[in-house]
């Protein structure tokens, strides 16, 4: 990452002068109250590309330096940057979008070389990207000898293209100059409309964001303008019960309280841009704002300790800070409002696995909002988390990373990658792949786990594709003096439970163990055994007599996984769809045998699923599968998710590998001596 030339100079200046404050830098640099957050916003992340501690801000906007700034940065340093001299040709081409969006009159070439001080030919070939973006858009950009240059379209893609014009060359060296004079704004009416937002702030009880207050006033007033001149918004998509049984359009009524003959739907349009613009402190932010957004949040969070194997701690406040955000961003998300975001490639780049992490973390709020989640969304939320990691003193950069690669099947990868991550708190595990995803992947990673050989220049470990209580002991041993020399100690969670107990009594059994967990990970040195998945079925809980059906033979693996699914079907578990598409995989997907004899089909939860739930059918004589197999043991694998149906898979794996208990269900002669066979499997090992 390069600093620009505002950035660096503000850097040197807070350097020099640690007790400067933000109005005395506004004052210096004649920069505004946004342009100065945006700056310190990117020597921010420059600072910690380079693993610096960050600069931060008091409320009394005065800044709070890092003793170690001045030793590991030179104020002599000769920073690189980018040349701001003469505007770019990005920056040209957005003043010219500004000039057609807020025109008051009809636009030539000479409109435009006057404005930039650039010839003709350059404005000409700056037209070709202003096309390109108004076609990607969605709007046409054209000429007419009547009304000169013009973009056209969907008043509400004209908007959106409005608002993230005004909001980039707001952040431009001079930039609010710039906006008031393409525009023709006058400083009163700015003046009324600041006043007119600080009062909405009063009657909604939050506060804005700095950054949103500055570029409030220009929206309103632009929108405000084209409406005017009869560039309505029209009507599009929206919930209009979710939008105007808001704080919000209570205060859109105040606002436009002098304006007379404002349709519905630019209420709704008005009231809609409050609800996405962001703030950073309100009082009023309850579940009722959005229902069940709480909840997907945390639910988020989960999975990202889980996929981390990182407890957050002071997890509230990071609860009601993600919250603050994602109260304007769901209505972003929900009605397509949201704009690329600059931020994205540093993000990409500096914490690409950060953000890939978030990313596998974040489908309770696709759920939540019925719809994938942007990219620039996606990386405010991983600067909001990486933040706070940073804060409570965590570096994913410096932990362990691992892949899985197993081309045996989604499950069995699943069931892989589950078991080496609890094995490995300490590592992060990014992916389980197959071996055409790993060839392909772009991910940095440190450790690779595999039961085939692979080529590969990262450390390699070859492990058996399900691992016994024995097996995983040896392998962690394997690992940890390969990787640091010595062996661990072990310690194990419910050991020390049952030693508590003796003693005490324990409240809450849960949050004891998590804790725990917590402390003994932070000595990245431990072994410990915790069982994730401790209210996940066993294999007998699922697999229960009435589940078992017992046949001499069949004529085809059709009918086997026919037959075996009937138990399902007829219990509602599974739909005759789930059937279908068990058979479809069959034909392309060899690796549903995992055993001697033995045979597990299943399709994706979505394909008919209705409950977690597994049935066996046992031939006297073997049908064939995948051509190869002479399979007696057919069990049907019904999941709802990644995780609830491990512990069974766990289970099954460990029986099938028995040969002498196998065997015996081969030869038993009724379900309920099945059934006993493997109850013996519910003890984990």
């Amino acid at each position: 990452m390069i600093l620009d030339v505002r950035s660096s100079h503000l850097l040197r200046e807070v350097m020099k002068n640690p007790n400067i404050s933000s109005k005395e830098l506004e004052k210096k640099y004649q920069l505004s109250r946004r342009q100065i957050g945006y700056s310190f916003e990117k020597i921010n992340i420059w600072l910690k590309s380079k693993n610096i501690p960050e600069i931060e801000r008091t409320n009394n906007g005065y800044f709070l330096i890092d003793k170690s700034l001045k030793s590991r940065i030179s104020l002599d340093e000769d920073f690189r940057y980018e040349n701001l001299s003469e505007l770019s040709k990005m920056q040209r081409v957005n003043m010219i979008l500004l000039m057609l969006l807020s025109k008051n009159e009809e636009l030539s070439l000479a409109h435009f070389t006057s404005e930039l001080k650039v010839s003709k030919n350059t404005v000409m070939d700056d037209l070709k990207k202003v096309k390109k973006i108004a076609d990607d858009s969605g709007l046409e950009f054209r000429y007419s000898r009547k009304h000169g240059y013009l973009i056209e379209g969907k008043e509400f893609n004209i908007r959106k293209l409005l608002i993230s014009t005004i909001d980039k060359i707001l952040k431009m060296d001079q930039g609010t100059e710039r906006v008031r004079r393409i525009a023709q704004l006058s400083d009163e009416e700015i003046m009324e409309f600041r006043r007119k937002i600080e009062q909405v702030e009063k009657s909604l009880n939050l506060k804005f964001t700095d950054e949103k207050i500055e570029i409030m006033p220009y929206i309103l007033i632009l929108i405000l303008r084209r409406i005017r001149q009869g560039m309505q918004i029209g009507s599009f998509y929206i919930n209009y019960k979710e939008i105007s049984d808001t704080k919000e359009y209570l205060a859109t009524e105040e606002i436009l309280h002098d304006f007379k003959d404002v349709p519905e739907e630019e209420r709704l349009f008005i009231t809609l841009h409050l609800l996405t613009t962001n703030v950073h402190w309100s009082e009023g932010l309850t579940e009722e704002t959005i229902p069940n957004l709480v909840q997907a949040l945390d639910e988020m969070l989960v999975l990202f300790e889980k996929n981390t194997c990182i407890f957050l701690k002071d997890r509230d406040q990071l609860l009601h800070k993600l919250l603050l955000h994602m109260k304007p961003a769901y209505y972003r998300i929900k009605y397509h409002l949201t704009e690329a975001n600059d931020m994205y490639e540093i993000v990409s780049q500096d914490f690409k696995e950060l953000h890939h992490l978030v990313k596998k973390s974040i489908q309770p709020l696709i759920d939540l909002i019925g719809c994938d989640i942007p990219e620039s969304e996606v990386v405010y939320l991983t600067m909001l988390i990486g933040g706070w990691l940073t804060r409570q003193g965590e570096n994913i950069s410096k932990r362990m990373k691992a892949v899985v690669v197993c081309p045996k099947g989604v499950s069995i990868s699943r069931l892989m990658f589950s078991t080496l991550r609890e094995l490995f708190p300490e590592f992060i595990f990014l992916d389980s792949l197959s071996i055409r995803e790993f060839q392909e992947y772009s991910m940095d990673y440190d450790i690779v786990f595999a039961p085939v050989f692979l080529e590969t220049k990262k450390k390699f470990f070859l492990v058996n594709s399900f691992l016994g209580y024995e097996e995983k002991k040896r392998l962690r041993k394997q690992v940890m003096l390969e990787l640091y020399g010595y062996v661990p100690n072990e310690l194990n969670i419910e050991d020390i439970l049952e030693i508590v107990e003796k003693h005490c009594v324990i409240k809450d059994r849960k949050n004891l163990s998590k804790q725990l967990l917590e402390y003994i990970n932070q000595n990245q040195t431990a072994e410990f055994s915790y069982d994730l998945n401790t209210k996940n079925p066993n294999l007998y809980e699922l697999i229960t007599p009435s589940m078992i059906s017992l046949r001499h033979s069949v004529n085809s693996w059709e009918e086997a996984i026919e037959l075996a699914s009937q138990p399902l079907l007829k219990s509602n578990s599974i739909t005759k769809h789930y059937i279908e598409a068990m058979i479809q995989r069959c034909h392309y997907d060899p690796y549903i045998v995992i055993g001697p004899n033995t045979a597990i089909p299943h399709a994706a939860p979505d394909e008919g699923v209705n409950e977690i739930s597994m049935s066996l059918l046992r031939l006297r004589k073997g049908v064939t599968f995948a051509a190869d197999y002479s399979i007696q043991l057919v069990i049907i694998i019904a999941a709802l998710d990644k995780d609830r149906h491990l512990r069974a898979l766990t289970q099954l794996m460990r029986l099938v590998r028995n040969d002498q208990d196998r065997q015996q269900i081969i030869n038993a002669k009724s379900v309920y001596e099945i059934h006993e066979i493997i109850k013996k499997y519910a003890v984990d090992q």
